[in-house]
Formats: structure tokens, sequence, C-alpha cells
């Protein structure tokens, strides 16, 4: 359900103006204002002598701000409802970017400060096609009667490993939270969490499941 506003955003605008991947700080809000920069920073170079497991656990742990923190800033910066939150690699900065569907049918991208849990600046999309206009219905309809938040799955996902992801999966008959963690040693996990139960469970569809220990 993802739609990475921001990323796409920000792609844009490096494209068009050759710009380098800190244009973070100077991507417009929804207000017009500028986006502030992140205060967590990752550096090229420490990218560059780390695996793929390193820098995922470096890149969680750096995030002092959890995902059910960083979901409640943003919905207090833009009402509706959460869809997803992810903490994202922009450029040399993290950022929590939360997915907000508002009562109108637009959506809204937040950053959120993963090291304060201040809101950096949002971005807005509004359903101008047949094909985003069902992605809101579809995410309308999966959350109608639900009573776990993306809030409160990510506080349950928590207890599996560092969350780095929940995000909405209303593609199957089973609609559910899709809870991302990362360990200390940066194995990463996938968990499901129901609408209506906040019990965790193991993701079985995906490749690298595992157990769920």
């Amino acid at each position: 359900m993802k739609r990475n506003i921001v990323i796409a955003t920000v792609t844009a605008a490096l494209l068009v103006g050759g710009g380098t991947a800190t244009a973070l700080a100077v991507t417009g809000d929804e207000d017009g204002g500028q986006v502030k920069q992140s205060s967590v920073r990752v550096s090229d170079d420490d990218r560059d002598d780390r695996d793929d497991n390193t820098e995922d656990a470096a890149e969680a742990k750096a995030a002092k701000v959890t995902a059910a923190d960083a979901i409640t800033a943003a919905l207090k910066s833009v009402p509706g409802t959460a869809v997803s939150a992810d903490l994202d690699d922009e450029g040399s900065s993290l950022v929590w970017d939360v997915d907000v569907l508002s009562s109108g049918g637009t959506w809204h991208s937040v950053d959120v400060d993963p090291g304060t849990g201040k809101v950096l600046g949002s971005h807005t999309e509004r359903d101008d096609d047949a094909d985003d206009a069902a992605d809101t219905a579809e995410a309308r309809a999966a959350l109608k009667g639900t009573s776990v938040t993306a809030a409160e799955a990510a506080k349950a996902g928590a207890a599996k490993g560092t969350v780095t992801s929940v995000d909405l999966d209303d593609d199957g008959r089973n609609p559910a939270w899709e809870v991302d963690t990362t360990s200390a040693n940066g194995a990463e996990k996938e968990w499901k969490v129901g609408l209506n139960s906040t019990e965790v469970t193991a993701d079985r569809s995906s490749d690298d499941d595992g157990s769920d220990d």
C-alpha cells in the first residue's frame, strides 16, 4: 500500500534540477514552506565499509523514535488515518515517512525526524485517476470496522525486534498490518498483525520469514 509520495517528489526534483540527495532540505511542504532536514545523518563512508545487515542494524539503532511514536507525531500534524510508516534512507538522512489518509480522500506523506520526533514537513497527493481512487477505496474498505491502528500494530511488532516499517496489506482476503523488524545483527523479519487483534504471527508469504522467536 506504500505510496512513497515524498520519494517520488524528491526523485523528480533531482532528475529535473540535477541536484544531490540533500534535496530533502529544500523540498517544499504542503504549506509552501521548507522541509527541515533530519537530525539523523548517514555517512556514505560508513556505508561503503558495511554489509547490508550491518547497515540495516545501524540505521535501526540510529532511529531513537519508534515507528509508533512517529505515527503519533504525524497524526498530530495531519489528522486522518495512518496507513503506513517506513524508516527511509533519504540520501544522507534518515526519516520516518508516514502515509496518512484524510477523511476527504487526500493522501499526506509526513516526514518525521527519527532522532527528535519532530515533523519535518509533509506533501499531499489527491486521487486524480481511477487507479489512485481504487487504492483509496481498497484502503478504506480494509480499515472499516477495524480496532487495531498502525501505531498499535507497530507497538505489537516491537516485541519481535526494532520495527522499521508498518504497512496496510489490503490485497488479499484477509487484510492485515505488515510489520518489518530488524534485529541487533541486522537480520530482517516480516510479521503480520491483524486488524482486530494485536497478535503477531510470522508472515509466511515472505521469502525469508523464518521462525517467530
